[in-house]
């Protein structure tokens, strides 16, 4: 009887509890029984640019046009650079101190490996300079394992580009070109190229980490440096290689490594699309290498205290004063001279020295531009060809 009362106290108790919390809880949300339907707020996203499948037609698209390049010294080469030397320095064959401490020789043939992407579908691919430069014998491998020979187009150390060419017709898969100004910081990209020289068609997710950075990494008095920075992995062998964004367009040329170990350590550089362009063309129309080229003028950006003590009068204007034109200098041929103050290059404003660099970074020896000068205080425009720096 004890039990039963004892029983009959419980379930009374656990009713009342139950009650409680009905009450308790008749104010709050009821728990789903089905996921709810993802919804988007206006973040310039969609489901797709959500969804992992994306990575997986990017890279459809991409690899097939991306291929491997092994790159090499011809013992006719090693042969002219070592009479070359000889005349320079008659005692280059004798032994020095690297020969007895094993240190590499000068004449050995040099080889290495990389990546490459296909521009058209006539042969020509764009890879980086540090790849080829180099070599004069070179092998493409595509993604399929094809083999052809490839002759050096054209090179641009001062972007670390170059263009090769596939000897013969043929009929490849070139890839679509991207623009890289639309690329956002933040935005998924896919790194495509051939790591170590062994893992063909890898491919590499990651996302843009940020934009427009220069690192000093290419060792020339005109590098031109906007690199695109991602965390997608890129090792030795993926130089030359595709960035893609999700539609499986190349935004840019894969070229450095930020690393204390010379792997992957977080961080990946590439040469954006709107400079690959810009220099595939100029080394296809011109049919060689690119040479960059300096106006040849020195001075001082136009300020208040330079208007007053030169009496300029520039009509609102500001510009560059030119102190000094440089001997030989496309400057000095053309026609500027102490004294001048340019206010324009090919229609665009000059207010700086930073505004001649950014107008004329990309033009090259041969390339006609038109500056208009104020020379006492009076407009005119010079025509002048950019020559080689001496």
């Amino acid at each position: 009887m004890k039990t039963y009362f004892q029983l009959l106290v419980a379930g009374i108790a656990g009713g009342l509890i139950v009650l409680a919390g009905l009450k308790f809880s008749g104010s709050q949300t009821p728990i789903q029984t089905q996921t709810p339907k993802a919804t988007f707020a206006n973040m310039n996203m969609s489901p797709a640019n959500n969804m992992m499948g994306d990575f997986v037609e990017s890279a459809k698209k991409s690899t097939s046009s991306v291929v491997y390049i092994y790159a090499e010294e011809s013992d006719e080469q090693v042969i002219a650079k070592r009479k070359n030397q000889r005349r320079v320095d008659p005692f280059s064959d004798l032994f020095g101190f690297d020969d007895f401490f094993g240190g590499s020789n000068f004449y050995s043939p040099k080889n290495g490996s990389g990546s490459g992407v296909i521009y058209s579908a006539d042969g020509y691919i764009v890879t980086n300079d540090h790849v080829v430069g180099f070599a004069d014998k070179l092998t493409v491998t595509d993604s399929e394992g094809k083999k052809y020979n490839a002759v050096k187009v054209g090179t641009d150390e001062s972007t670390d580009l170059a263009v090769i060419k596939i000897e013969g017709s043929n009929n490849l898969t070139p890839i679509k070109m991207g623009d890289s100004e639309k690329v956002n910081v933040g935005e998924w990209v896919l790194a495509v190229g051939n790591p170590f020289g062994y893992l063909t068609s890898t491919v590499t997710a990651g996302i843009v980490s940020a934009k427009g950075r220069s690192l000093d990494i290419i060792r020339k008095d005109k590098a031109i440096e906007e690199f695109i920075q991602t965390d997608a992995a890129i090792n030795p062998g993926n130089s030359g290689g595709a960035l893609v964004n999700l539609q499986g367009e190349l935004i840019g040329i894969n070229t450095a490594i930020a690393t204390p170990t010379g792997v992957f350590a977080g961080y990946s550089f590439a040469i954006p699309s709107k400079i690959v362009k810009k220099v595939i063309q100029d080394i296809i129309e011109n049919g060689g290498n690119i040479e960059r080229t300096n106006l040849g003028v020195g001075g001082y950006d136009v300020n208040d205290d330079l208007i007053k003590e030169f009496g300029l009068q520039l009509k609102g204007k500001k510009g560059f004063y030119v102190e000094e034109v440089e001997r030989r200098s496309a400057a000095q041929m053309g026609g500027l001279l102490p004294g001048d103050v340019i206010v324009e290059i090919n229609n665009m404003p000059i207010n700086n020295y930073s505004d001649i660099e950014k107008t004329m970074k990309y033009n090259k020896v041969g390339d006609k531009v038109s500056i208009k000068v104020n020379r006492n205080n009076k407009e005119i425009i010079l025509p002048i060809q950019l020559r080689k720096s001496f």
